[in-house]
């Protein structure tokens, strides 16, 4: 019972940390993170700042309105690198004093015709998260009570195969989510388009839930295959045992008495009582050797 128990604990933590990694990925914001590009506003509108366009008037014009501005930047030195990072349900960028965030719904941000792929790839990831969700309680009701019989093998078939499809829908939501990111990066709006962009932590714990899904069914599977093929070997082990107490039953004292007749003596000399298949009255010999 304790090597079960540990075998069922093996089972049941990853689908507990398959499940935390989903709802975390599901809820952060950090499926995509890069760089975008902005123009640095100019130092007389933000002062103080940084990150803006410095300028010098040139002092020997007497009329201050028509005094000449000279713009030290130029090419690349007059934009700047803004951080951003971007989930299934928001998108944040930070601030030009890098001291906050500013978030907007990544909704609003994908073109229209994606909206119903968007809620397609949400539902999928709920959905996948509720079949995680069900194949834990299952095993853990499996740890609860303590029974044997085919009914508890049947909830290891069932793990195994709501952890499989919890797999390969997650895994269909992760690819329908990173097409939209695609395909708003070239289609979005010009203020929110990245320069430069990669794979955040999000991502990657979203499909380390994947991979502990695929790999908590094949234990699954394969400890109810070696569950069900004891339990029919020793059901047909059963039936033989009885099956050979039913043809060889066993002697009754008169057959067991005839046997010690048949038997030799310690003499050496062998006796065989014939009577029993004579007619009544016939004359009886015996021969001895």
């Amino acid at each position: 019972m304790d090597r079960a128990w540990r075998q069922w604990g093996t089972t049941l933590f990853p689908i507990c940390l398959a499940l935390a990694f989903s709802l975390t990925a599901v809820g952060s914001s950090h499926w995509y993170e890069g760089t975008r590009k902005v123009a640095k506003p100019l130092c007389r509108d933000h002062p103080g700042e940084l990150s803006c366009i410095h300028f010098t008037r040139d002092s020997r014009r007497d009329n201050g309105s028509q005094a000449v501005q000279y713009i030290w930047e130029t090419g690349d030195d007059k934009f700047t690198q803004r951080r951003f990072h971007v989930g299934l349900w928001h998108s944040c960028e930070e601030t030009l004093s890098s001291t906050g965030e500013e978030c907007r719904s990544f909704q609003s941000i994908i073109p229209a015709e994606e909206q119903g792929v968007l809620w397609l790839s949400v539902g999928a990831e709920v959905l996948s998260i509720l079949l995680m969700l069900t194949s834990a309680i299952l095993l853990g009701s499996r740890m609860s009570y303590r029974s044997t019989g085919v009914h508890w093998f049947k909830v290891d078939a069932s793990v195994a195969i709501l952890m499989v499809l919890a797999g390969l829908l997650g895994m269909v939501a992760h690819m329908m989510y990173t097409t939209i990111f695609q395909i708003t990066v070239n289609l979005g709006p010009e203020d929110w388009r990245p320069q430069t962009w990669g794979y955040g932590w999000s991502y990657c714990l979203a499909w380390g839930s994947f991979a502990l899904c695929m790999a908590v069914s094949v234990m699954a599977m394969s400890r109810y295959t070696a569950a069900r093929l004891e339990f029919t070997e020793k059901q047909r082990i059963q039936k033989g045992s009885q099956h050979s107490q039913h043809n060889f039953p066993e002697p009754k004292p008169s057959e067991r008495a005839r046997e010690r007749e048949a038997a030799p003596s310690p003499e050496g000399h062998s006796l065989m009582s014939l009577s029993e298949y004579l007619p009544p009255g016939a004359p009886v010999k015996v021969s001895t050797c």
